[in-house]
């Protein structure tokens, strides 16, 4: 298991763009359609943005139509975390960074693949980094 990354707010804040602090830190979603990976084809690891842990491959990532990078799976095993999410009125299942805690988005029982998972990711608590 990865070593935990606890920092203050004051060091979010200085690390995390505005964005990317509201996704990561509070839990806040872009808007659909306008994440700089929703359309990325480039072969490569996504990382976290908040500790730089990595998510999820390339190999792993489909067009599900949502407006957000969605993956059949993480990276690792103990890559993520997910927790029961009740907000906004709805029964979701939340998805973590396990090493930052850091939101990430929603994994949803609607995907294809083996497991039939589609993690729903923001593109804000993403860094890409290309295949050499």
């Amino acid at each position: 298991m990865t070593d935990k990354l606890n920092l203050t707010d004051a060091e979010w804040r200085e690390r995390l763009s505005p964005e990317q602090y509201q996704v990561l830190r509070h839990g806040g979603t872009e808007r659909a359609f306008t994440g700089k990976y929703d359309k990325n084809k480039q072969e490569g690891e996504y990382r976290c943005a908040g500790c730089g842990q990595p998510l999820f491959e390339s190999d792993d990532k489909y067009d599900s139509g949502s407006g957000w990078p969605s993956f059949t799976q993480p990276a690792a095993d103990d890559a993520v975390e997910a927790h029961r999410d009740i907000s906004h009125g709805m029964i979701r299942t939340e998805v973590v960074c396990s090493k930052c805690a850091g939101h990430l988005g929603h994994v949803f029982p609607d995907g294809p693949g083996p497991e039939g998972l589609r993690y729903c990711i923001n593109s804000a608590a993403l860094d890409f980094q290309p295949k050499e």
